[in-house]
């Protein structure tokens, strides 16, 4: 009953992990404008994501801009597209191998089987979790590299956006659901009692149970 409760809680933590992760991916806020000037009225702001850029005005109007070309982009850009995408479809596959392997379905009998299957599973995750790490830390490191260069222009410089703090907790999520699932197994049907059964009665040759039978 524990190793069920343990499994059911790390897949309900990679799959809100798997969400956050997709929202991530798309939100157009991985670099922001940095308002590092002394003038604090401005006109618009600027949002650079994987796939698009955005201008926010002041009046509240929004105008964004896909990607034209990929090898336009930094290598930054590029090596976090490829990653949150395989990190994601990774997930997917994790949540089907977890769901075949699960205590509550019957896609596979043999117990032991299923334990490892859904191992299988959390490993899969842990490893989804490493490589949308990888594009975050990368991303902030560049972040914070330009943001203290003095050979970047002010206007250029750009903050944390909101959507890697959301990547960080969706890989905060699967790892630690991808640990639960790795840690869940069923019980050991072997307990720590030997049961011995009585040798069942037999007749006697004649026909009569033997008067052994009954001491």
């Amino acid at each position: 009953m524990a190793s069920a409760a343990l499994e059911l809680l790390g897949l309900i933590l990679c799959v809100f992990g798997t969400l956050l992760e997709m929202v991530a991916c798309g939100l157009p806020t991985w670099k922001v404008t940095a308002f590092i000037e002394a003038n604090i009225v401005v006109s618009q702001t600027i949002w650079d994501g994987l796939w698009m850029s955005c201008a926010v005005q002041s009046t509240g109007q929004m105008q964004c801009k896909i990607h034209d070309s990929m090898l336009a982009l930094g290598h930054d850009l590029q090596a976090a597209r490829a990653l949150t995408v395989i990190s994601s479809i990774m997930c997917v596959i994790g949540l089907m191998v977890v769901i075949a392997g699960a205590q509550c379905t019957n896609c596979i009998k043999a117990e032991g089987v299923k334990a490892r299957v859904v191992n299988v599973g959390g490993v899969i995750y842990i490893i989804s979790a490493i490589f949308m790490l990888v594009p975050l830390c990368w991303m902030a490191n560049s972040i914070i590299s330009d943001f203290y260069n003095p050979q970047v222009p002010a206007p250029q410089k750009r903050e944390i956006g909101a959507a890697l703090y959301i990547g960080w907790a969706a890989t905060a999520l699967l790892l630690l659901g991808g640990s639960m699932l790795c840690c869940s197994c069923p019980a050991s049907g072997n307990s720590g009692y030997s049961v011995q059964y009585a040798p069942s009665k037999r007749p006697a040759p004649n026909g009569d149970y033997d008067k052994r039978n009954y001491v």
